[in-house]
């Protein structure tokens, strides 16, 4: 696509369980903050996208985008977008493509999740929707169960440790630590990891990435209105793609066909290779997630990705900083927000200011998975321009 569409504006709310807030409380903030950070008016806004996965279920509210609009005082069409895990960064590209199409010159696009007004149970039962009723969540397969079989199936092919996999958590914990905005900021072990309690095995309590209140948004624009405003964050790629819903009809439990593809869509229409990437958001919503999402995206080969974590490679200052403000598994995980906060927190590393920042960052990308692989997005950003 030959239009050039940039980020001009961030804004999140912290994430965690967010008692006090409700989830027109959570819109209105990350709305108001990204609107603050772009300084530009509400009235600017030509169209607005929602990702939001099951506020009904969670909150009891429908129709989110006409609350989002009427919380937010913008007077534009609102769309809700839901792709489970990935409906934030589905948002993200419904705006993107607003712009490309002329449709809209400034669009907002904003993820949000209340996940804590209802019990535990409650939880885990509405998030066993993001996968196939009928197969999975019907007899009890939940999403920690689902992505327990991909583990041991890594584990079985291709030699991956469970220490791997808690080296995962224990290095976003180390990035999440100085993430104002994160719901864990406490630094873990590898033996903190494994000590925890076994949740589904092989993953651990510490493997799982916690229910979680939050929001977070974005404000894009095209390349002329762009231009007028300080440190544009531009969008040189995007890519979406699409697997079966139930995990047993995919022929490999150990690769993610729809980031492969996905990602194949971005780095084309960005005219960019891996090693122009600078930094990783990926969706490590259980830690064998991460591994996998290395190898999937390209970063490392298949069956290498424990390897690669056990190395240091994704750490902050190291070969490819990953999850730099903490992941998921630290920051937190309010699901229709996600993507959004991805995108947030390279868009801070772009523009030099991010905690943990990473030294001559140029590009990222973003990894934003919905259900165990059904839905796979991802975007490359830059802080320059291109061709």
């Amino acid at each position: 696509m030959s239009k050039k569409v940039a980020i001009i504006g961030i804004g999140q709310t912290h994430f965690g369980e967010l008692w006090d807030q409700s989830l027109r409380d959570l819109i209105l903030e990350a709305g108001i903050n990204s609107l603050k950070d772009a300084n530009i008016d509400r009235n600017q806004i030509n169209s607005l996208f929602v990702g939001n996965m099951s506020a009904g279920r969670f909150a009891g509210q429908e129709h989110v985008a006409a609350l989002a609009a009427d919380v937010l005082g913008v007077n534009a069409p609102a769309t809700r977008c839901e792709a489970a895990c990935a409906s934030g960064s589905v948002a993200f590209r419904a705006a993107y493509t607003s712009i490309v199409s002329g449709e809209s010159d400034i669009s907002m696009a904003i993820g949000v999740e209340k996940m804590t007004d209802i019990s535990g149970p409650g939880a885990l039962t509405s998030l066993a929707a993001a996968g196939d009723q009928e197969w999975e969540a019907a007899i009890g397969l939940t999403f920690a169960g689902l992505y327990a079989l991909i583990a041991r199936c890594h584990m079985h092919e291709y030699g991956t440790t469970s220490e791997q996999m808690a080296m995962v958590s224990v290095v976003n914990h180390e990035h999440g630590k100085n993430n104002p905005y994160a719901q864990f900021k406490n630094p873990i072990a590898v033996q903190d990891v494994l000590a925890s309690s076994m949740v589904a095995d092989p993953l651990h309590l510490l493997d799982c990435s916690p229910i979680t209140d939050g929001s977070a948004a974005v404000i894009l624009a095209s390349e002329e209105v762009a231009k007028k405003y300080n440190n544009p964050i531009w969008i040189l790629g995007t890519g979406q793609a699409a697997d079966t819903l139930a995990l047993h009809d995919r022929k490999s439990f150990t690769e993610l066909l729809a980031t492969k593809l996905a990602a194949k869509q971005a780095f084309a229409t960005a005219g960019a290779d891996r090693k122009a990437i600078d930094l990783l958001e990926v969706h490590d919503c259980f830690s064998i997630n991460e591994i996998i999402a290395l190898e999937d995206l390209g970063f490392c080969d298949k069956g290498k990705g424990g390897k690669f974590v056990e190395a240091g490679s994704i750490k902050v200052g190291k070969e490819l900083p990953t999850n730099t403000l903490g992941g998921l598994k630290a920051a937190g995980h309010p699901v229709g927000a996600t993507g959004i906060r991805q995108l947030c927190d390279i868009t801070k590393q772009l523009r030099g200011n991010a905690p943990n920042q990473v030294k001559g960052a140029t590009k990222g990308l973003n990894l934003n998975i919905g259900g165990s692989g059904a839905t796979a997005v991802v975007n490359i950003l830059s802080s320059d321009i291109g061709d």
